[in-house]
């Protein structure tokens, strides 16, 4: 199947399904997204998507995984041209990767009351105090110097997610531990044995903007994950990591077994699975779909392609 095959067939019946579950009132998107300019985005980025060994995604994972992600991002009411999402690819299947803009986004439409995500670095010399009230964390005072701000000195990182009327929904404060220990969980693990952010890492040369988004991330996937408007949405958000978790798994038994190397495709070697952000992606260059052929598509390849997000195959 060609990528411009792919291209009519899986866009099309994506669409398709996005408006059927708009009729139904499964689906309620934000009044400023357009899944349409989402999709052709999307489409975009996939045409120079490649695998970890360097095989394009649209070959290389199955027609419905490509959909699945597809509708992922639009039901999240992502897009990748504003940066807020990734397509990344484990086996054959492709995912849609919430990037930190993602989550911020996600977290906006899930609480429309959410008027802005604030984080900001504690420095070593700085005056810092919060209390607890009632289980919940309240930053009381924060002074900081300019001769304090060195990236060596970071002591912990805080996240404020503020309503309308300046009022804290929630405060998330992480020690530089923590963080620590959430980049360990990372795909490449930019923390040694000693505790420490490995030399020329993109963690050790941003340590500041990373640790921010870690703690944004944490703040705001609870709210994410608390949310109960739609079914569908839960799948969506969390589709990701359950294939992300899955190929691991298999990985980590196929390895434990000594049994023949399989090369699990765990995607970009430079995906932060904290973050979600593909931090050595190339730019993707605007270029216009690739013709389509005048060949026909065939009935029964159109059965095959199926989602599993909130109603029956297509």
């Amino acid at each position: 199947m060609t990528k411009a095959i792919v291209s009519k067939d899986t866009v099309d019946i994506v669409a398709a399904r996005v408006r059927q579950f708009q009729e139904q009132g499964q689906l309620n998107l934000p009044a400023d997204y357009s899944p349409e300019n989402a999709m052709k985005s999307a489409w975009l980025a996939l045409q120079n998507t490649q695998t970890r060994d360097k095989k394009p995604v649209l070959s290389a994972c199955t027609q419905a995984s490509i959909a699945n992600s597809l509708l992922d991002m639009v039901v999240q009411g992502l897009n990748p041209a504003k940066k807020q999402c990734y397509f990344i690819a484990y086996g054959n299947q492709l995912v849609c990767q919430r990037s930190y803009f993602g989550t911020m986004a996600v977290a906006k439409m899930v609480r429309p009351d959410i008027a802005e995500i604030i984080s900001e670095i504690v420095y070593a010399g700085d005056a810092f105090k919060y209390k607890i009230i009632r289980g919940r964390k309240e930053i009381s005072n924060h002074e900081q110097a300019l001769e304090n701000i060195d990236g060596r000195k970071i002591k912990a990182a805080y996240c404020l997610i503020v309503g309308h009327g300046d009022k804290v929904i929630k405060t998330e404060i992480m020690s530089l531990e923590e963080i620590k220990q959430s980049w360990r969980q990372s795909q490449m693990n930019p923390v040694d044995d000693k505790g420490n952010i490995k030399a020329g890492s993109t963690h050790a040369k941003f340590t500041a903007d990373m640790a921010k988004k870690t703690v944004i991330n944490r703040a705001c996937k609870p709210i994410i994950n608390s949310s109960s408007d739609s079914h569908l949405f839960q799948q969506a958000a969390a589709r990701s990591d359950e294939i992300r978790v899955e190929q691991e798994v298999a990985q980590e038994i196929a390895e434990n077994a000594n049994a023949m190397t399989i090369d699990i495709e765990s995607g970009p070697r430079e995906v932060d699975m904290e973050t979600g952000e593909v931090l050595n992606a190339e730019p993707v260059e605007e270029q216009e779909p690739e013709q389509e052929p005048q060949a026909q598509v065939e009935p029964e390849m159109l059965a095959k392609t199926s989602m599993s997000i909130g109603g029956p195959p297509f």
